[in-house]
């Protein structure tokens, strides 16, 4: 099953989590999409538009969620200083160690 037949549970899935998410950070974006990437579960653009991949609703939700917040807190902060982490903290305490697993998931064509 690919992009075609997955993007519209991708859509409502990651709409639910970054609403749930934004209720803490209230973070303003343009839009947000989901797409295939082939390399990378998310990003922002300095225009405030996030993108994430469709593949994220295959990765365990706490995962789901570490990739959300990281693209959401990089709305404030473009950048990975100290600043930035404390940001991701706020909503993901445990935000190291799914650092380190997130990177171990590698995103497969299909």
């Amino acid at each position: 099953m690919g992009f075609k037949e997955n993007k519209e549970k991708a859509l409502a899935l990651i709409t639910s989590r970054i609403a749930y998410f934004n209720k803490i950070y209230k973070y303003k974006y343009k839009k947000f999409a989901i797409k295939k990437q082939k390399t990378i579960w998310g990003s922002c653009s300095k225009k405030g538009n996030l993108n994430f991949n469709y593949k994220l609703i295959f990765l365990p939700t706490e995962l789901l969620d570490y990739v959300i917040v990281h693209e959401l807190c990089h709305l404030k902060e473009f950048n990975h200083s100290k600043k930035y982490w404390d940001l991701v903290e706020k909503a993901i305490p445990n935000y190291k160690i799914l650092r380190k697993q997130a990177r171990r998931f590698v995103i497969k064509s299909h």
